[in-house]
């Protein structure tokens, strides 16, 4: 029956002009109507037609209310799952109204959004962001109360609340245009260009800085204030975890935040989660790495006493290491964004290490990311070996067990071994793919004075996603080529096949590919010859009974070998790749394939123009960069700081 009544137009507008109704007793029914029909997806859809969310927005700013909202929770079992439904110590109108707006807002795609009006949308931010602090300090306790009387209890749970916040605040938190050259000066002193040509992806490099080390607290400004602020690294740790939500996890090509949010719903804005969001670890002597928390729950919730334990774990030389902070901290992000666009990728993650003193956080490991690390407090001891693969490891692929490359390149390793001690200001760039550990000094190590021998340190980790190494941009080359030239599906498929099977074997395509960097024209001669001498490497190597016999064994094995190229429908939403075991056929079935491969490798490296390719690859990069900004900028309204 809800759902016939909310077709009728008449009735929905009718709704809406009573539930704005000066008269409080026709706007409180109206409010139990409009809710009744909130229970069909129709029912939401169709007052999301009509101007319905800016007046009821309107109407709710406009009644009074508390300036700081007093919260209560009380816990809700659902199928195993523990929710929060909030309590708030304000009239049953005003909470009718709210609840009304946080579930249309939650059932608005990215357009509806944009169409409400920015004054409305901003003030309403700061009343849910008051709302969020005071409902997220109640979120850790173990043991939440009975909403006592004084309070009405809302249909309005914590996570609900958290994702209007998160949806209202998607566009434009922070910006990186004021902080690009900071970020860049800071961190790379004017160098950037010898940086690029003599280190990128090459080999480590220290980067001093202690005849200003304070540029440190110009760039990352709000953190550094945040630590000062406390008197201990173990007060100041609490703190911190105190107000930080779990980050969203999300696929590295998922564009679509809306899709994101309504899958990860039932726990936005839930407290952090650990090894997704921490962990508490340290390396014994025997080189053996062990967690402070071993709880049994999958996935483990910190707690409130969880937090309490921070001293103890930190007094017993474990490191905490934070992930996300870019999340928490608005000139991070600033910093993360700069990084993004002066190297012209997707994103820059940013993860905190606290280290006690005479302690080893990570055992010796590789990553599959480039690394600048920010010695923020405190003093740390660096060791870096050579990379003992000849390939860079690709992003979220396994990298290669160390133990058995210490066992094949053990000697080399050693030999090669860089030491590095860096003291605050320092930054010390790490390539992806170089093993490396690090300890606090001892005891016996010269240092200005015995409070240096903790560390704090930021990590901002450059993350070369597959599309933007150049590998992706010749795989971005060819779809642009056969879309324009309207060639054979097949041909450029098996092409795309001849592509990643050279890459698999050649180091230079698993390079970051630079050509979204903002402002350096310095680099674009070098990206025309890397083009140009990629396109000879196809020409050259492309071998159809290779790219054949590679398709026969993933049909026989029951393989996708299209599996790391799915974001290619990124580029043309209305084309996708081909099935694996469909391409397989169209091959067997014709003699003429040979000859069209052939054809279609000889055409493209002669006919491909590397201006056209870049138009398409920018627009690919600024898909992933505004699905980034958006997620940032919902994180960063989530943070209590």
């Amino acid at each position: 029956m809800n759902e016939q009544i909310a077709v009728d137009d008449e009735i929905v507008k009718g709704l809406i002009t009573a539930v704005v109704s000066s008269r409080r007793s026709v706007s409180m029914a109206a409010c139990s109507a409009v809710l009744d029909l909130f229970t069909t997806s129709i029912g939401r859809c169709r007052f999301l037609e009509f101007p319905a969310i800016d007046n009821i927005i309107f109407c709710f700013l406009q009644v009074p209310k508390s300036s700081t909202p007093s919260v209560s929770l009380v816990i809700e079992q659902l199928d195993d799952k523990t929710f929060f439904r909030i309590g708030l110590m304000e009239e049953e109108y005003i909470i009718s109204l709210l609840n009304i707006i946080v579930i249309l807002i939650n059932d608005c795609t990215l357009e509806q959004l944009g169409k409400i009006p920015k004054r409305l949308s901003k003030r309403l931010v700061t009343y849910l962001t008051n709302l969020w602090s005071q409902a997220h300090k109640h979120i850790l306790v173990d043991k939440v109360q009975e909403s006592e009387k004084s309070f009405y209890l809302s249909n309005i749970r914590t996570n609900h609340l958290a994702e209007s916040l998160f949806r209202l605040s998607m566009e434009g938190i922070f910006t990186t245009l004021s902080t690009f050259q900071e970020v860049k000066k800071s961190i790379f002193h004017n160098k950037f260009e010898s940086f690029v040509v003599n280190h990128w992806e090459k080999s480590p490099l220290l980067m001093n800085n202690q005849l200003n080390p304070s540029l440190h607290d110009n760039i990352f400004s709000s953190f550094s204030q945040f630590i000062k602020s406390k008197k201990t690294m173990p007060s100041f740790l609490e703190c911190l975890l105190r107000k930080f939500s779990s980050a969203l996890p999300i696929g590295s090509d998922e564009l679509d935040i809306i899709s994101v949010l309504k899958e990860a719903r039932e726990n936005i804005g839930c407290p952090l989660v650990y090894q997704q969001d921490i962990r508490v670890v340290k390396t014994l002597d025997s080189k053996c790495e062990v967690h402070f928390f071993h709880g049994s729950h999958i996935p483990y919730i910190l707690t409130a006493h969880d937090i309490l334990r921070c001293e103890e774990a930190y007094n017993d030389g474990y490191t905490f290491a934070l992930r996300g902070m870019e999340f928490r901290f608005k000139d991070i992000a600033a910093v993360s964004e700069g990084l993004t666009s002066l190297f012209g990728q997707p994103s820059t993650g940013v993860n905190m290490y606290l280290t006690p003193p005479n302690s080893q956080g990570l055992t010796r490991h590789r990553d599959d990311h480039c690394v600048l690390v920010c010695q923020i407090r405190g003093v740390k001891r660096w060791k870096i070996f050579p990379n003992p693969c000849p390939r860079l490891p690709r992003l979220y692929e396994n990298v290669d067990y160390l133990g058995d490359l210490e066992g094949k390149y053990g000697n080399e390793m050693i030999a090669g071994c860089k030491e590095f001690l860096l003291k605050e200001g320092d930054i010390l760039y790490i390539p992806r793919g170089f093993p490396h550990e690090a300890c606090t000094i001892t005891s016996g190590d010269e240092t200005e004075n015995e409070n240096d021998e903790f560390s704090l340190h930021l990590t901002l980790a450059i993350e070369i996603e597959p599309p933007f190494e150049w590998e992706g941009f010749i795989h971005v080359a060819l779809h642009h080529w056969g879309y324009n030239y309207n060639l054979d599906d097949v041909a450029v498929h098996l092409m795309h096949i001849a592509v990643k099977l050279i890459g698999n074997v050649d180091p230079m395509w698993r390079k970051a590919c630079l050509i979204g960097a903002v402002s350096e024209n310095f680099l674009q001669s070098h990206q025309r010859s890397t083009f140009n001498y990629l396109l000879s490497i196809i020409n050259s190597e492309g071998n159809f009974n290779h790219v054949f016999s590679n398709l026969e064994a993933a049909v026989r094995k029951n393989q996708d070998i299209f599996e790391n190229l799915r974001w290619i429908c990124h580029l043309d939403q209305k084309k996708s790749t081909i099935m694996t075991e469909d391409l397989f056929h169209l091959v067997n079935q014709t003699d003429k394939v040979e000859a069209a491969f052939m054809e279609a490798k000889s055409k493209f490296c002669n006919e491909v123009v590397f201006d056209d390719v870049v138009h398409d690859y920018s627009l690919l990069l600024e898909k992933y960069r505004s699905m980034r900004n958006r997620y940032i900028n919902g994180m960063l309204a989530l943070s209590c700081i």
